[in-house]
């Protein structure tokens, strides 16, 4: 789907449904780590996204059924060629583009809870529009949040997570060995929040902060993915996986 949002701008994204005609009770809109882009550009479905993609793109698998939806979201069209930095994500135009995307979803849906949903860098993303888009969307799910600065940017650092008013849902290996992404700093934000704590996994088979690796929940997809449908459905969910 490619809807207009800026003007001269336009915002595409993903519905995947399984099956294809499905009427989801959930919506999550998904966005992916790293400069958001997914490499949509020109591109016509089916898309190939194999083992190596990243971890939200690769739980459709496991979260997408009859009662649940994903939308993956690529980076608008004025960011295509480098994607979006961590101000952008932070920033105003991020949350107009999406705010059209949410109109464009709820319009197909409109009895649907909707959930935002981020991974790495795409939790700068969900933190900032869930501060902002309190009575449109019913909940976020932050997982491997990048909560130090880096060499890429501020990340949420100085993030003020108090200003996010919907529910949270938490989710963090133990393990994570991507720099910005220590566990410790989650642990603490679970004080607010319930937090789902994975441990163990499939041996690492990419970098630290790279989808095949504990950053990305490599070999703990189901586990994962039934604790997070669970908590988005209102029921009791496993807190440590």
């Amino acid at each position: 789907m490619t809807i207009p949002t800026r003007s001269g701008v336009t915002e595409s994204y993903v519905l995947i449904r399984n099956p294809p005609d499905a009427t989801p009770k959930v919506v999550v809109i998904a966005f992916v780590g790293g400069n958001g882009v997914i490499g949509l550009e020109g591109k016509q479905a089916p898309f190939s996204f194999g083992p190596g993609a990243n971890f939200l793109i690769r739980l459709r698998n496991q979260l997408v059924d009859a009662d649940f939806a994903e939308v993956l979201v690529e980076v608008p069209s004025d960011k295509v060629s480098k994607g979006m930095n961590d101000e952008f994500r932070l920033g105003p135009d991020h949350l107009a583009d999406i705010r059209v995307l949410l109109a464009d979803v709820k319009k197909r849906f409109p009895d649907a809870k909707v959930f935002l949903m981020g991974t790495s860098r795409g939790t700068i993303s969900v933190a900032a529009l869930a501060a902002k888009l309190d009575q449109d969307v019913q909940g976020a799910i932050l997982t491997s949040t990048v909560t130090q600065r880096d060499r890429d940017g501020p990340a949420l650092s100085t993030f003020n997570f108090a200003s996010i008013k919907m529910p949270v849902l938490l989710v963090h290996h133990r393990d994570d060995g991507c720099k910005p992404c220590p566990y410790w700093a989650v642990e603490r934000l679970g004080k607010s929040w319930p937090l789902v704590s994975v441990t163990g996994g499939d041996p690492p088979q990419s970098g630290p902060c790279d989808p095949q690796s504990q950053h990305g929940y490599w070999g703990k997809d189901a586990a994962v993915a039934k604790a997070m449908k669970a908590w988005m459905l209102g029921r009791e969910f496993l807190h440590d996986v």
